[in-house]
């Protein structure tokens, strides 16, 4: 386990450039194992989750090179197992998009609980519905044990809950499909439309992309495909936060511009001074002010995956700010420990969490960064405080973040890593 050793107060300042969407490689990895020729992915994240990911699919079978860079070749000719292996699921709440294409290509799935961040509190339900009105016949147990030996067929569904993960365990599903699949209140995230366009290259009909509802023909045989995956905007909206929190100045590329609009909104707001300017997103250093509320909700409303940080942000705004995540019950309960820096915070109840600012943050503590976004959100604080703070286990925000320690160095950062 490592910890990573903040020294605030330190204005950043510098160029930052962000890698590909973290979760757009997962599904899209996933895809790979629908064909048996060969699938290039470019600028893809060098994170811990892509990592796992790789991983999984090498205990299935396939070939993987290029772990650990920011180009992957997978190649899945044969696959020689059904049953991933259940310490890594254990690690890796994505291991769940690898169902739909097990089901496919072998006709059965045994995947153990997925793990990932709050486990036990999200449920893959939505997955299974899916799989199940294509065809699948669930076993009994804890496992999750799914057959469909007689190939997986087209169907109508209507997903309960616009899941991402379950909007692309069902494109997955379908896209190896007999016949055509329709999915409505299908989830409309970029990383959705990624998933969709690669699918396309690899042979699959999808039409309706970017909408609620999404149209599949299945292809009995699908190719290989080279495909670049787009800048992360959430990684984008991460360094946007860390450069306003500190009062730095930092520009950061890579990211698309339509996907950043739902992170400039709600700086802007803020009053955050911040452009998109000839591919770069540039923050200016500003006083930022709260604002009445901040709401989490389905693309392309503000995504919950930022709440922690801009929770952080209105730790130094003038004024009081609700932040509301409806989405998850955990992610804000992480941000308690903000209280023992000097924060001014009100937890209301799962979902909500009053902040009034601005308040000088004390470092000399030890944070626990209980999942991805959170930790992140965590070293923020530790940047804009006065002192030193520890954040553990870094092994966690490393998941999602690629390099973090050395970029955070180029941005003029004092930072540590301890093992």
């Amino acid at each position: 386990m490592s910890t990573l050793l903040v020294e605030g107060g330190h204005r950043l300042q510098g160029r930052v450039a962000v890698e590909g969407n973290k979760n757009a490689a997962l599904p899209l990895l996933a895809a790979c194992l629908l064909t048996g020729e060969e699938c290039v992915l470019t600028n893809v994240p060098r994170i811990g989750d892509v990592e796992v990911m790789a991983r999984l699919l090498l205990d299935l079978g396939a070939e993987v090179d290029g772990i650990g860079s920011t180009t992957l070749r997978v190649r899945a000719p044969r696959l020689h197992s059904h049953a991933p292996d259940r310490t890594l699921v254990g690690r890796l709440r994505g291991s769940v998009l690898l169902l739909g294409p097990l089901l496919a290509r072998v006709g059965r799935a045994h995947l153990a609980p997925p793990g990932g961040d709050f486990p036990a509190r999200r449920s893959i339900s939505t997955h299974l519905e899916a799989l199940l009105a294509m065809g699948a016949r669930q076993g009994s147990g804890s496992d999750h044990l799914l057959e469909a030996s007689d190939g997986l067929k087209g169907a109508s569904m209507y997903l309960y809950e616009a899941s991402v993960t379950g909007t692309e365990t069902a494109l997955l599903a379908a896209a190896a499909a007999h016949g055509v699949t329709e999915i409505r209140h299908a989830a409309m995230e970029p990383h959705v439309v990624e998933l969709c366009e690669f699918l396309q290259q690899l042979g699959a009909g999808v039409t309706g992309i970017g909408s609620s509802t999404l149209r599949v023909e299945g292809a009995a045989r699908l190719c290989g495909a080279t495909h670049q995956l787009r800048g992360d905007y959430i990684e984008a909206g991460s360094w946007a936060v860390v450069g306003a929190i500190t009062g730095g100045e930092i520009d950061i590329e890579g990211a698309c511009e339509a996907e950043m609009e739902v992170v400039g909104a709600v700086l802007k707001r803020m009053n955050v001074r911040c452009a998109f300017k000839d591919g770069i997103f540039e923050v200016k250093p500003s006083s930022p002010k709260a604002v009445r509320r901040i709401t989490t909700g389905l693309w392309p409303a503000f995504p919950s995956d930022l709440v922690s940080l801009f929770t952080v942000l209105a730790t130094q705004a003038d004024g009081r700010t609700l932040v509301h995540d409806w989405m998850y019950e955990l992610r804000l309960f992480a941000l308690e420990q903000l209280s023992g820096m000097g924060a001014d915070l009100f937890l209301a109840d799962a979902h909500r969490i009053i902040v009034t600012g601005p308040t000088r943050l004390r470092g000399g503590r030890v944070l626990d960064s209980r999942d991805l976004r959170s930790g992140m959100s965590l070293i923020a604080a530790g940047l804009a405080a006065d002192g030193q703070t520890r954040v553990q286990p870094l092994e966690t925000v490393e998941r999602g973040y690629s390099q973090l320690v050395e970029r955070l160095h180029a941005l003029g950062a004092k930072v540590a890593k301890v093992e």
